[in-house]
């Protein structure tokens, strides 16, 4: 896991000058909030710190995290993302993108990333519209989704980010709510993976999306359509009333009643368990909660820890020289003067 080291810095540390211009009320704010008053408590510091984002309403947030940063193009994060990571790895890297960004233009990128697990922090900002660009459809939306590009409607299935994430091969996946209290605990979950860690937060777009999350975001629904998994505790929601099986026939995650807090029937989350992530993040909502919280966490070697240590294998016994290598192979000297111009 990245080492957590002692607070040394506040949260004003992590402000910078610049006006944050995203709409009033727009959820970006609770996440830049969130993510600025984790950085003390996971022992951040500024100097070591790297926010990398690539095209969006998100991708702004570089320029409000008193770091260094990248604001890249369209998709690309994730490869510049690696160019800094393999440069210095002793660097915190956090890459921000939206479901636009990242599944879309960016979907080969993203994959790649996930599938070679470098040690960095995903965030993807899912609010299931092109915001930026006025509000068309993006990968997310779901069918129906009327917009500029849509006006009768989407007929393409969305894609599931945390599906997605984990068909490439992602070591962490979780998921968070823009404007809860838990997504600081999620974040600091994801930093303290060795590897990818790829976070879903679903983000309110107050102008082209506004409430498509209601569902379970809502506090009158809150209780009853969320369920925030724990790492050995039973998959409870609604107060404990309700909890799910697993269905043998099927191989999927059943609602049931809990009887008098009677939980021994139930499903014991365990992070690890890839094909139980699974089943959380292909359950249908409505009649199943929305799993959130960190849904997978199995950590494996890192690709900067692979490519140091073949580097150094290359290199071992052999001392630099710039004039032997641009001699090497076929050589030749041109004697002859150049003809007069």
């Amino acid at each position: 896991m990245n080492d957590m080291t002692p607070i040394t810095t506040k949260l004003k540390d992590w402000e910078t000058d610049q006006e944050v211009r995203w709409c009033p009320g727009c959820g970006d704010y609770a996440i830049l909030k969130a993510v600025q008053r984790t950085m003390p408590e996971i022992g951040a510091r500024p100097e070591n710190t790297v926010f990398v984002s690539g095209i969006g309403c998100s991708s702004r947030f570089p320029y409000y995290m008193e770091t260094y940063g990248f604001h890249t193009i369209h998709g690309r994060a994730p490869a510049v993302a690696t160019g800094v990571k393999l440069a210095n790895p002793d660097l915190d890297v956090w890459i921000i993108t939206g479901d636009g960004d990242a599944l879309s233009i960016g979907g080969n990128h993203t994959m790649h990333l996930l599938r070679r697990n470098l040690n960095c922090q995903v965030l993807l900002f899912n609010n299931e519209i092109y915001g930026l660009t006025k509000g068309q459809y993006s990968p997310t939306s779901r069918v129906g989704t009327r917009s500029p590009s849509t006006p009768l409607g989407s007929v393409d299935r969305p894609a599931n980010p945390c599906a997605f994430a984990l068909g490439s091969g992602a070591r962490f996946v979780a998921r968070g709510i823009d404007v809860h209290k838990n997504l600081v605990s999620v974040l600091k979950a994801a930093y303290a993976h060795q590897g990818t860690a790829f976070c879903e937060i679903f983000q309110n777009c107050i102008v082209y999306n506004d409430d498509v999350f209601a569902p379970f975001t809502e506090k009158a629904n809150a209780a009853g359509a969320q369920m925030w998994v724990e790492h050995g505790k039973p998959l409870v929601f609604a107060g404990g009333t309700k909890g799910l099986t697993l269905n043998t026939q099927a191989l999927t995650l059943d609602v049931v009643d809990v009887v008098d807090g009677d939980v021994s029937a139930l499903v014991v989350h365990d992070q690890t368990n890839r094909s139980l992530a699974h089943m959380l993040v292909e359950m249908p909502f409505g009649s199943h909660p929305m799993a959130l919280g960190v849904l997978y966490d199995d950590p494996a070697p890192t690709f900067e820890s692979a490519v140091i240590a073949q580097n150094a294998q290359a290199s071992a016994g052999k001392m630099p020289d710039l004039q032997k290598l641009l001699s090497k192979g076929q050589t030749w000297q041109v004697e002859k003067e150049p003809h007069a111009l």
